[in-house]
């Protein structure tokens, strides 16, 4: 058997770059490319949001990641088949059904993504210890979110320059889509070069589910699981609706109550600032929940992923298109995103502690997506009810029940905090 913990600097942000990356082309990328494509807001918002299905889903295929084969086989597969999904967007958008056809393809890659989702978050509880978890948090939130920002920067600056170059914004996201595809078959290759052969067949055993239903009957069972899965759900719900209507809010013309900004700037705030704070708020929750414990950062973590959110506000209702404050915004929302973020991770840990933890955290992370698929569902429609300046101050006020929540969940104080054994 392979050490636990050994190259773990190598492949714990490869994988979860390879993780993030998915996700983000299909939630998020994909409303800007429909934006640019000319679909309305509250198609954007409702059938993009239906994408987090698989996610949702995702805790009933499960167990048969654990059941069956080893996880570095199944998330291997899974990136191979998302490369081939991605492909298949670029080649659809030029036909004349694209918007059934590239959705139909986002769901292969959304199906193969939340698969490979819960084989990368199992191979990562076998392959490091229990204290190595919680000191590695911090990264692997980092890269994941590095990844989402790739997506949201790197990915769309070049669909921007494609469209001013050809003047063609259905072939400016043909080939950019086809470019994403060619990336994602890169980490897929990267992976099976850096990740070890960790699981031994008592590896195997000792994480394995003893039933199907026993997976399901022995998470409901824990501990306030009620008050635990009301949490989970409320946590992102300001933050799963703004995520959908911030790229159609800053790419609307200004009479629509939009910044009228281009392709190219979004991607480029999103790219060079976001990819740096973003890093910063990530790495930082690392290191401070590693040594203080999650307890002390819970309320200032749940705080900075939402309070960002009135900055957004702030632009809608002054009208405000200078790039200074626009930016700020982003800036402050990245952080904040990359800082909250990693008390969300930790808590999704604690709450899968035990046997069977990977299709725990599979559990967990699904009614997650559920949190971010139902809200932004609805988001499209809330914003043209109430104009870009009434939803953000919805989004805003969505914050709250996360926040009342606090008092009432419990788990250790010192749960996340690293000792000296782990310094050693």
């Amino acid at each position: 058997m392979v050490q636990k913990d050994k190259g773990a600097w190598a492949w714990v942000p490869v994988l979860y770059f390879t993780q993030g990356l998915p996700y983000v082309l299909v939630v998020t990328v994909s409303v800007i490319m429909y934006k640019k494509l000319g679909v309305s807001n509250s198609d954007i918002g409702l059938y993009t949001s239906w994408l987090y299905l698989p996610w949702v889903l995702k805790p009933l295929w499960s167990p048969f990641v654990d059941l069956k084969s080893t996880k570095r086989k199944w998330f291997l597969s899974m990136q191979l088949l998302i490369a081939v999904a991605l492909l298949g967007v670029g080649l659809a958008i030029p036909t004349n059904m694209f918007f059934i056809t590239t959705l139909a393809c986002f769901w292969m890659a959304a199906f193969a993504s939340a698969t490979n989702d819960i084989a990368s978050d199992g191979y990562y509880m076998i392959g490091l210890t229990e204290k190595k978890q919680s000191f590695f948090v911090g990264m692997r939130s980092t890269f994941y979110r590095l990844a989402m920002v790739t997506g949201e920067g790197l990915i769309v600056i070049m669909a921007g320059f494609l469209e001013n170059k050809y003047g063609d914004n259905t072939k400016a996201w043909s080939i950019t889509m086809v470019i994403a595809a060619v990336l994602m078959l890169i980490l897929t290759i990267s992976n099976f070069l850096v990740t070890p052969k960790y699981e031994s067949s008592t590896a195997i055993s000792t994480d394995k589910p003893e039933g199907f239903l026993d997976v399901f009957t022995s998470f409901f069972k824990k501990k306030d699981i009620g008050i635990a899965l009301a949490f989970i759900l409320s946590f992102r719900l300001g933050e799963s609706q703004l995520v959908k209507m911030a790229a159609p809010f800053m790419l609307d013309s200004p009479e629509k109550g939009g910044l009228g900004y281009s392709t190219e700037q979004i991607g480029t705030i999103f790219g060079t600032a976001g990819v740096i704070m973003l890093s910063i708020g990530g790495i930082l929750g690392g290191i401070l929940i590693s040594r203080d414990g999650l307890k002390k950062w819970m309320l200032p973590m749940v705080l900075s992923l939402n309070v960002p959110n009135i900055l957004y506000a702030i632009l809608a209702f002054t009208k405000t298109t200078s790039i200074i404050p626009v930016a700020a915004t982003v800036i402050f929302e990245k952080f904040g995103y990359g800082f909250g973020f990693t008390a969300f991770l930790m808590y999704l840990i604690y709450i899968s502690e035990g046997k069977s933890k990977t299709s725990h955290y599979a559990i967990a992370t699904g009614f997650m997506a559920l949190g971010m698929m139902l809200p932004g569902m609805i988001s499209g429609y809330m914003q043209q009810w109430l104009g870009y300046d009434g939803f953000f101050i919805w989004v805003v006020i969505a914050a709250l029940p996360a926040l009342f929540l606090l008092k009432f969940i419990t788990y250790p104080p010192e749960f996340g905090k690293k000792t000296n054994e782990t310094n050693a």
